[in-house]
């Protein structure tokens, strides 16, 4: 089965005012921090600036995660992105260094550092809808909205998207849908590994 991340994010000048809105429409579920380390094909963006193909892997308490996303940029619009997302589980460290030591084979090599830390909510209308207060380090505060659905479903997740904005009172103007990784990467942070060791 399909399912696509249909989505919006938004810059957040005030958390404690938008937290206090999001808290009439939703229920909070949990708080964590997340720690990604990115890898590309290093002659793609030493040659072209910005890679356009790049997965992440991601260290949980009890496992590994690996991820990687295609942008359906056909379907995007002023407020709304969709992207079909390809996830799985390693069970350890040692599967992750053997999956890296594959990549590495291969031309990847790490190139950019996401910590963040993540407040999320479930609308109360629809358990579907996800709102997270994300604080990025080095980038500050963002609020993504998030709906997964199959792709008969995308219009009717765009429209939710949409009517959520408009329950939080969010302009147009403050929507921004750059992704993470870019915007520390046009800022040429350059962080410490998370967990990975060369």
């Amino acid at each position: 089965m399909v399912w696509l991340e249909v989505e919006t994010k938004v810059r957040v000048k005030n958390p404690n005012a938008l937290r206090k809105k999001i808290q009439k429409i939703a229920k909070f579920e949990k708080k964590e921090t997340r720690g990604d380390d990115y890898f590309a094909l290093k002659r793609k963006f030493r040659r072209h600036g910005y890679p356009k193909k790049a997965f992440r892997i991601r260290k949980k308490p009890d496992k590994y995660e690996m991820n990687f996303k295609i942008w359906l940029k056909k379907y995007w619009d002023k407020q709304v992105v969709v992207k079909q997302e390809f996830e799985f589980a390693l069970k350890n460290k040692s599967d992750v260094d053997n999956l890296l030591a594959l990549f590495r084979d291969l031309g990847f090599v790490e190139w950019v550092k996401k910590r963040k830390t993540s407040e999320s909510y479930t609308h109360k209308k629809d358990k579907r809808i996800i709102i997270e207060i994300n604080k990025v380090q080095h980038l500050g505060y963002f609020m993504e909205i998030e709906y997964l659905a199959q792709p008969h479903e995308m219009e009717k997740a765009k429209n939710k998207i949409k009517q959520t904005l408009k329950e939080l009172g969010i302009r147009q103007e403050d929507i921004d849908n750059t992704g993470y990784t870019k915007m520390l990467w046009k800022k040429g942070i350059k962080d410490k590994k998370y967990w990975i060791k060369e």
